[in-house]
């Protein structure tokens, strides 16, 4: 499988489990990011492509098919995908479940459990943005950014306001 390759001077912008729902304080944080990510759960309805769209707006977009991504339009995105960004290999899935340890990678991105995580595990950064959509089973809105570059792998958690 080929890598798809950038080279950015900006964080990465990295969302999951919108449900539907793309606030615009999730848009102001995404604002200025060199790529944004979408990892899975984008919405089971025909109108929740605008969100792939509305975030295309503002960076080149990569996004993974989640379990609730049904709808026609989802058929088109692929369960897993590799990225190599500033030389760093990045890997996107939905649910963690579904990744292959054998996977060669600097860094696997997941969603799906609605909670954010920021954990090395050996040399392997394993990076839960959390959910951006409503609030579910009492865990925060967050999103997540990416810092690639020759210093590193650097993420952070940011937290928004209940949709």
């Amino acid at each position: 499988m080929h890598s798809r390759r950038f080279d950015i001077n900006a964080p990465i912008g990295v969302i999951s489990d919108t449900h539907g729902l793309l606030s615009e304080e999730a848009v102001e944080l995404l604002g200025g990011c060199g790529l944004i990510l979408h990892l899975g759960d984008v919405g089971a309805k025909a109108q929740d492509e605008a969100i792939l769209e509305r975030l295309e707006e503002l960076a080149p977009l990569c996004a993974v098919r989640g379990n609730i991504d049904t709808a026609e339009w989802a058929s088109s995105l692929p369960i897993r995908l590799d990225l190599v960004v500033n030389g760093w290999r990045l890997h996107l899935v939905h649910d963690l479940a579904d990744f292959d340890e054998k996977t060669e990678c600097d860094v696997v991105l997941h969603g799906h459990s609605h909670k954010p995580r920021h954990q090395w595990q050996g040399p392997r950064l394993l990076f839960n943005p959390g959910a951006a959509g409503k609030r579910r089973f009492r865990l925060p809105i967050t999103l997540g950014k990416l810092w690639v570059d020759r210093r590193g792998l650097r993420g952070a958690i940011l937290h928004l306001p209940d949709a």
